[in-house]
């Protein structure tokens, strides 16, 4: 029987509204016993000193884009090492997104990524099947064979899907299954050529604007289908702050819609473009402070329920060339913690347990996740935890990410708050260099 104390932390549990300093035991895998009121004392248990840091249930995020299947382009990132980078960074289980090639339109895929997964035997990787066949938005994918086979929510993740008949046809499938529907919220007419947020900046750039509106519409004509149907709808990456009012008004009428809100939307604008720096170039685009403002508020107000990255990794040679030819997207894993704290923590608009909320037990709830454990410290439930030290500072350098991926505008960044260690499943993942003495010789050695 394998034991191991984690002792005397700030144990955050959003689940049960768990708040205080104390002891979490883990045998075989599983959590024993959580103590607040003493110190536990278990004959032969390993002890990891957590005195200092918040011990929470392990972080989940439910939008990564680990690149596999890649048809043997082994340069983009793989769920070896995405795996790798969702441990560094504190996140014991992520969902992959379905613009892989081939697309995750077929429960073979599904299956692979799954299997890829429990091979690398680090992170927990789940997998979101297609809504159409290759995410091309003209014929709906075998949602329900998607399902079965283990995905565990339904997007083409890198396209929304523009047809209302066929958005219809989508919904009404994932409320039929039971799963959630993540979209992907913009309008391809509207952005096409698009590079950056649509305004000033980019005319004096030269660049084609991406309206608010390619977000706005989108989301405005789902949620009118969806009203008579029900589905658990899911916006992904939010930019906009319109976009915000329209979801908050969707769920006063009790439709399930959710947001969604990533680190670089709620510190960058679009004046990090300036220069044409392509590190600041996103899908959607990043856009203004009113924005970050009124995104802010949606967060504040439970709007917005769920933080995710939508870690981006690609190639340096599809960054390093001219802004309007430049790949989308950023690396995100392992320096969202504190880019969130800095947000949202140190802005004043959520306190930690509130935080860790949107981490843990809002994005397991979406995607069917808590049924089994996921978000949540309980006794007899699976010990995937973070320790975090709130209070460490240090720089974000992506050469020293695990990830493949180094397109990073948060480069040379002096943030505050990280992962210490991550364990999933009573096993110790990743820790970082230099808290040896917080942990026994024999996790290190295993």
């Amino acid at each position: 029987m394998e034991s191991l104390l984690i002792r005397g932390g700030r144990i955050i549990d959003p689940a049960s509204g768990l708040d205080a300093t104390g002891d979490v035991l883990i045998v075989d895998g599983r959590i024993a016993d959580i103590e607040t009121g003493s110190t536990l004392d278990p004959p032969q248990a390993e002890v990891i000193d957590a005195e200092g840091c918040i011990v929470c249930p392990g972080l989940l995020d439910i939008h990564v884009h680990f690149r596999d299947p890649h048809q043997g382009q082994l340069h983009e990132e793989t769920i070896g090492s995405g795996s790798a980078s969702a441990v560094a960074g504190g996140f014991t289980t992520v969902a992959c997104m379905p613009n892989t090639a081939p697309a995750l339109d077929d429960p073979t895929w599904i299956g692979h990524v799954i299997q890829r997964g429990r091979e690398r035997d680090l992170a927990r990787i789940h997998a979101i099947g297609c809504g159409t066949i290759g995410r091309k938005g003209r014929e709906i994918a075998p949602i329900g064979e998607l399902v079965a086979a283990g995905a565990i929510g339904i997007s083409d993740d890198g396209d929304g899907i523009e047809d209302d008949a066929m958005m219809r046809s989508v919904l009404e499938a994932v409320h039929e299954h039971d799963t959630c529907f993540m979209q992907h919220c913009q309008v391809p007419s509207m952005t096409r050529g698009a590079a950056m947020n649509a305004g000033p900046l980019a005319t004096r750039l030269g660049l084609i604007g991406w309206p608010v509106e390619a977000e706005e519409a989108m989301i405005e004509r789902d949620l009118t289908i969806n009203a008579d149907i029900g589905a658990r709808y899911h916006a992904q990456h939010l930019s906009s702050g319109g976009s915000v009012d329209l979801i908050r008004a969707a769920r006063s009428t009790g439709q399930p819609a959710t947001g969604e809100a990533s680190p670089h939307h709620l510190l960058l604008t679009e004046a990090a473009c300036d220069g044409y720096d392509t590190s600041a170039k996103m899908n959607p685009p990043l856009r203004t402070e009113s924005d970050i403002a009124r995104l802010k508020e949606g967060i504040a107000d439970g709007t917005i329920s769920i933080l995710a990255t939508d870690h981006a990794p690609h190639p340096a040679h599809s960054k390093a060339t001219d802004f309007a030819s430049a790949s989308f997207g950023i690396v995100g894993l392992e320096c969202a913690l504190p880019l969130y704290k800095q947000a949202l923590i140190d802005d004043g608009v959520l306190d930690w347990p509130s935080m860790l909320a949107m981490m843990t037990t809002a994005p397991a709830a979406l995607v069917g996740l808590d049924a089994s454990g996921a978000g949540r410290l309980e006794t007899g439930g699976i010990a995937d935890i973070t320790i975090i030290d709130p209070d460490l500072e240090w720089r974000i350098d992506p050469d020293a990410f695990r990830s493949k991926g180094r397109n990073c505008p948060f480069t040379g960044w002096s943030v505050q708050g990280r992962a210490l260690a991550t364990i999933v499943g009573g096993r110790l993942r990743h820790h970082i260099e230099g808290i040896e003495a917080r942990l026994p010789g024999s996790l290190l050695q295993g």
